[in-house]
């Protein structure tokens, strides 16, 4: 996972510690880092940003006579990462679906991506995690337009144990929400998880349909989930979404065949939201929750 990443930034370690560490020693270096983390998927503004840092933060460093530089240098590409990495924005799922719970109300999530993001997938994912924790949940398929999405979703409810809820094809994605949330508020259900039909953020009419769901049963959180092997097309699509729909975290998927890494660096920068989960295979269970911490500590070992 992420070894591309990882030996990149591990060249960079290696190479400031035997540089001088000042300005103009330090930009040839930087710049070489900065075209091999464009070549990891991280963003150009993300990496050109982090190059800025690391040399504002360097340059003119006294290294005392017994101090390691090497460790200076790490500090440093350690902070740089993790002011990348974090948001203002917290999200603690299981403390803000308690807080629903107490007051008798089910906690609506709606999942949004593009088509081949594992969104389907995913939401199954986040329902085995939050039955793990003592929630009970109910699915809606708002996806009423691609074929096989009512069974593909149907399938996972009853591996899992849940109900679905579900109109025809070409029904109102709207419509099915709505009635899945009155479905939950009758029968004293949690969690409401909303699978919507996967769409381009180049579509306009279905991204419209999206903010009609959202006005209909205004959800606790929109998620986005991004395929963490499309590289710099998943900061597109982040962007994208987070100015037509508004999300307020993301989701990323297929991590454990990432190679790269820039993804997780790039999205979160690009739309100052944390990520909550990565998906880590093809089980239920292959969902880790996010931490940017343990994120970076991972891709500087």
């Amino acid at each position: 996972m992420f070894e591309k990443l990882k030996s990149g930034l591990s060249g960079l370690v290696n190479k400031i510690t035997i540089t001088e560490l000042k300005a103009e020693s330090l930009r040839p270096v930087l710049s070489e880092f900065k075209m091999s983390l464009i070549e990891n998927d991280v963003a150009v503004p993300v990496a050109e940003r982090m190059c800025d840092e690391m040399e504002k933060r360097l340059d003119g460093i006294q290294v005392k006579r017994l101090e390691d530089r090497r460790k200076i240098v790490e500090k440093n590409l350690r902070e740089v990462l993790l002011e990348t990495m974090l948001t203002n924005d917290k999200i603690d799922l299981l403390k803000a679906a308690e807080e629903k719970r107490q007051k008798n109300e089910p906690f609506l999530i709606v999942f949004v991506g593009i088509n081949g993001t594992g969104k389907t997938t995913t939401i199954a994912k986040v329902a085995r995690f939050l039955m793990k924790k003592g929630y009970s949940v109910v699915l809606a398929c708002s996806d009423t337009y691609r074929a096989g999405s009512i069974e593909q979703l149907e399938e996972h409810a009853k591996r899992l144990g849940v109900r679905m809820i579900k109109h025809e094809y070409g029904a109102d994605p709207a419509a099915v929400a709505y009635d899945t949330v009155n479905h939950a508020k009758a029968h004293g259900i949690n969690v409401v998880l909303i699978d919507t039909a996967g769409r381009m953020q180049t579509n306009r009419n279905l991204m419209n349909e999206l903010v009609k769901v959202k006005r209909v049963v205004s959800p606790d959180l929109t998620v986005l989930t991004v395929d963490s092997l499309t590289g710099n097309d998943a900061v597109t699509q982040a962007e994208e979404f987070h100015k037509s729909v508004g999300i307020d975290a993301t989701i990323l998927t297929k991590v454990d065949a990432d190679v790269k890494g820039g993804s997780a660096l790039s999205v979160t920068y690009a739309t100052k939201k944390p990520i909550l989960f990565i998906g880590t295979g093809q089980k239920y269970d292959d969902l880790e929750e996010f931490n940017p911490e343990r994120f970076v500590q991972l891709i500087l070992k």
